[in-house]
C-alpha cells in the first residue's frame, strides 16, 4: 500500500494510542493472574491481536465488552492447542516463550515476516537450564518447547533486549518462585524492566527483589493470589510514549498540536522522547493530561537512546529539521528490529537529502532544515514508514510510502490521526485500512 504525505500545518487535539507494550504485558498478565480483569483502554495493533490470540490458546477466555473494553479471564498455563503464533511482535516472541514454558505439553511457538529472522539462541541456551526441552530451527524460529519451567538460580545476557527477562519474570512468578534469583548482566532498557514489575504488581504476581537490576530475588513467601480463582480486577493500559513521540515530533516541525492521554509519570522508556526535544529547543507546555507543542525553531541535540531505541525513528526526523548535526548514541540495538533501522533510517532519509552517518554506536543527522520531496520504502518497518511520514509534513513536495501499511503492526491509527490534525494524506489509504 502507498501511502502520499504532502506538505501540511497540523493543528489540533489528539489522544495517543494505546501502549502496546502495556497491552502486551497486561493479556500476560491477565492469563496467569487468577480471576477476570476488565482491560480498558486496549490497542488493537497487531501485536495487541497477536497477545490475545496467544492467550487464548494458552487457556485465557477473552470478551469484548460494548464500551470497547476486554474481559480476559485467566487460571494459569492450560492449553487448548499445541501451537502459538506471536504474529511479528519481537516483545510477543520473547515474553511468552518462558510462559509457554509453565505447561509441560510440548507446544510450537511460531511467528511471522521480520520475527522468522531473528536471533532465537538465547532461548537454547536459558531455559534448559530450567529443565525445559527446546527446539529451535539454528536458532531462529519456530520454536518447541516442553517444560514444566522450574526456577532456579540462573544468569542471562540482557544487552540484546529485556524482553526476554519479562518473561521470565512472569514465568518465575506464577510457578511461585521462592528462595531463587534471576541475574542479569549487561541490562539494556531497564525503564521496560520497571514496566514490567508494575503490572505485576498491579495484577497481583509475585514481584521480586530488584537488587540495583543485577538480580531480581524471588523471597520465600508466596503470591498473595496463590489458590484463588474469585480476584477481579480492572487495569486501564497506558497512552503509548512510543507512538506519541510522532505525535510530538510532528506537532514540533508542522504546527500546534495537543497530544493528551500520556502519563507523564509512566515507566516507558521512551518518555525520555520529551528530554530529547527539550534540548532541541521544541516550545511545549507540559500539564498533568496534555501536553501542548508549538512549531519552532529547532537546534541540534545530543541524546543517549541505549535504553530507550525505539526512539530512532522519530529523533532522526526530529534532528532532519534542527540547525546543525545531532549525535544519538545507542545505534547498536538498531540491527534485530524489524529491518537493520540503523542502515534502513540512513537510506531513506538519504533519498529526502538528510545525511546520516553511522560511527560505531553513533548516529549522526546533518540538520539542513530541509526535506525533499521523495520516493521511500518503510522495509516493512512500522516505525520507518510513521518517520518518513512526519518528516513529509515539511517536505519540498509531496512524499510516497511505500508498504505503508507496515504502521498496522503497532499503531493503524496513524494515518487517521494525521488527517485529524490537517495533515495530506492520500485517501487509497484511508479509505480502505482505516480503523
Amino acid at each position: 500500500m502507498i501511502v502520499v504525505i504532502q506538505p501540511s500545518i497540523l493543528k489540533g487535539k489528539i489522544y495517543a494510542p494505546a501502549s502496546k507494550s502495556s497491552m502486551q504485558r497486561a493479556c500476560a498478565a491477565s492469563l496467569l493472574s487468577n480471576g477476570t480483569t476488565i482491560i480498558h483502554n486496549p490497542g488493537h495493533s497487531n501485536d495487541d491481536k497477536a497477545a490475545l490470540e496467544v492467550i487464548k490458546i494458552l487457556g485465557a477466555q477473552v470478551e469484548a465488552i460494548e464500551d470497547g473494553s476486554l474481559k480476559i479471564t485467566g487460571n494459569g498455563v492450560k492449553p487448548i492447542a499445541n501451537s502459538v503464533n506471536c504474529g511479528e511482535s519481537g516483545l510477543g516472541i520473547r515474553m511468552f516463550a518462558p510462559i509457554v514454558a509453565l505447561s509441560n505439553e510440548k507446544i510450537t511457538i511460531e511467528g511471522e515476516g521480520s520475527l522468522l529472522t531473528r536471533p532465537m539462541d538465547f532461548f537454547d541456551e536459558v531455559l534448559p537450564q530450567l529443565d525445559v526441552k527446546v527446539e529451535s530451527n539454528h536458532g531462529k524460529l519456530p520454536l518447541k518447547i516442553k517444560g514444566s519451567l522450574q526456577p532456579k538460580d540462573i544468569e542471562i545476557d540482557g544487552s540484546l533486549s529485556s524482553q526476554f527477562l519479562t518473561g521470565l519474570l512472569m514465568a518465575y512468578a506464577a510457578s511461585d518462585a521462592r528462595g531463587v534469583g534471576l541475574k542479569v548482566k549487561n541490562l539494556k532498557s531497564k525503564p521496560y524492566v520497571d514496566l514490567t514489575l508494575k503490572v505485576m504488581r498491579d495484577f497481583g504476581l509475585k514481584v521480586p527483589e530488584n537488587r540495583e537490576y543485577k538480580e531480581f530475588f524471588f523471597g520465600v513467601k508466596s503470591a498473595n493470589n496463590s489458590n484463588n480463582s474469585s480476584i477481579n480486577r480492572e487495569y486501564t493500559v497506558e497512552g503509548d510514549w512510543s507512538g506519541g513521540a510522532f505525535l510530538l515530533v510532528a506537532g514540533a516541525i508542522a504546527g500546534d498540536v495537543v497530544i493528551k492521554g500520556l502519563d507523564i509519570h509512566s515507566t516507558q522508556a521512551d518518555k525520555a522522547i520529551l528530554d530529547a526535544m527539550k534540548d532541541a529547543g521544541v516550545k511545549m507546555n507540559i500539564e498533568a493530561n496534555e501536553i501542548k507543542i508549538q512549531q519552532g525553531p529547532l537546534n541540534a541535540f545530543r541524546f543517549d537512546a541505549t535504553d530507550c531505541p525505539d526512539l530512532f525513528p522519530p529523533l532522526v526526523a526530529l534532528a532532519s529539521f534542527c540547525e546543525g548535526t545531532t549525535v544519538i548514541t545507542g545505534a547498536g540495538r538498531l540491527t534485530h528490529k524489524e529491518s537493520n533501522r540503523g542502515l534502513t533510517l540512513q537510506d531513506e532519509f538519504g533519498k529526502m537529502g538528510v545525511k546520516i552517518e553511522l560511527q560505531g554506536d553513533q548516529m549522526i543527522i546533518k540538520g539542513n532544515k530541509k526535506v525533499f520531496a521523495a520516493k521511500v520504502h518503510s522495509r516493512h518497518d512500522h516505525r520507518i514508514a510513521m518517520a518518513c511520514a512526519v518528516a513529509a509534513l515539511r517536505s519540498t513536495g509531496e512524499v510516497s510510502i511505500e508498504e505503508a501499511q507496515a504502521i498496522d503492526k503497532s499503531y493503524p491509527d496513524f494515518f487517521v490521526h494525521l488527517k485529524s490534525l490537517g495533515a495530506s494524506v492520500s485517501d487509497q489509504y484511508l479509505s480502505v485500512d482505516s480503523h
